[in-house]
């Protein structure tokens, strides 16, 4: 199959919109968002992105853990030519703050109360001058615009400057800026455009046999690669649906998998040494369990045979990356 050169992210919410408008596109906490209405809620928050100032190439950070707005918001930026900035949730105030100022995120995406944190209370000490608005996508927290406010004030916009906005992003743009793990240094910004990701992760999508079928229990962070690009862009590119996961739990994942028959897990070697692990696992249906894919360490052969007999995996994959 030819690739399309004339895909850009908002382009692949389009296009599964248009042949898959009631397909589920994401599940969370009993919610269901099919494709037709994550290319509404996408438009959406395109519109609120112009209605707050977001002109092309400026940068938009996403502090937030697995969480369906996470996706939405990094759409909707992406649709009006927004550079998205994924940072770690586990990065405290001045780590952030680093990244913040070293990308000149004019816009940050946040949520207050995960893991009983409070995200911008971390960066009230941090001096920011590029940062013009916090965007609460979850909780409340004085001086932010919560979610929902942030959308009806993008109800202003006409849907046609929305469109041209839209079809005015190439697919040589940039769409995001992921900052590297710092371990030699202080973190690097590494960007890619929506082309580069997208063949990228066409091919890999082809190569582990992702299809629109598939179940995608997202554990992996949507501020690493493995989370956002192999997780749910990738569901975007193929059609599967996105279930996020905000916090890595052994029986959790376990439930979720019988409950909401989770086809594809993939996630570090000690994901699944976890879960083999449990004295629970027998007690836990994971016959629909059918594509890993593993990577960030070694993994043991033993293991992968454990996986197989035991988690009744038809398939597991390692991957490979340079950082």
């Amino acid at each position: 199959m030819s690739f399309d050169e004339t895909l850009t992210i908002p382009k692949l919410v389009q296009r599964a919109a248009a042949e898959w408008p009631d397909h589920p596109a994401i599940e969370e906490e009993g919610e269901i968002l099919n494709y037709g209405q994550l290319e509404r809620a996408r438009l959406r928050a395109a519109a609120a992105f112009i209605e707050a100032g977001l002109r092309p190439a400026e940068r938009v950070a996403i502090w937030a853990p697995n969480i369906k707005e996470w996706i939405i918001a990094a759409l909707g930026a992406q649709s009006v030519g927004g550079i998205i900035v994924p940072v770690n949730t586990r990065m405290k105030g001045a780590e952030a703050g680093y990244v913040l100022r070293t990308s000149g995120a004019r816009f940050l995406c946040t949520v207050q109360g995960f893991l009983d944190l409070d995200y911008p209370a971390m960066l009230r000490s941090e001096k920011l001058p590029e940062l013009q608005q916090i965007i609460l996508l979850r909780g409340h927290s004085e001086g932010c615009t919560e979610w929902e406010d942030f959308l009806i004030a993008g109800e202003r916009v006409d849907s046609d400057e929305v469109r041209i906005r839209t079809q005015a992003v190439k697919p040589d743009d940039a769409s995001d800026l992921i900052f590297t793990s710092g371990t030699t240094g202080n973190p690097k910004g590494v960007q890619t455009s929506h082309q580069q990701n997208i063949r990228v992760f066409d091919v890999w999508s082809e190569l582990v046999g992702l299809v629109k079928e598939d179940r995608y229990l997202i554990v992996n962070p949507f501020f690493h690669s493995f989370g956002y690009k192999a997780g749910w862009l990738a569901c975007l590119i193929r059609g599967a649906t996105i279930l996020p996961m905000a916090v890595f739990d052994a029986e959790v994942i376990m439930q979720r998998i019988g409950n909401e028959r989770i086809s594809v897990l993939p996630g570090p070697p000690t994901l699944y040494q976890s879960i083999l692990a449990h004295p629970k696992v027998a007690d836990y249906d994971l016959s629909c369990l059918r594509l890993a894919v593993t990577g960030a360490a070694a993994i043991p052969v033993s293991l992968i045979h454990r996986m197989r007999d035991e988690l009744h995996f038809q398939t597991v994959l390692t991957a490979y990356g340079l950082t």
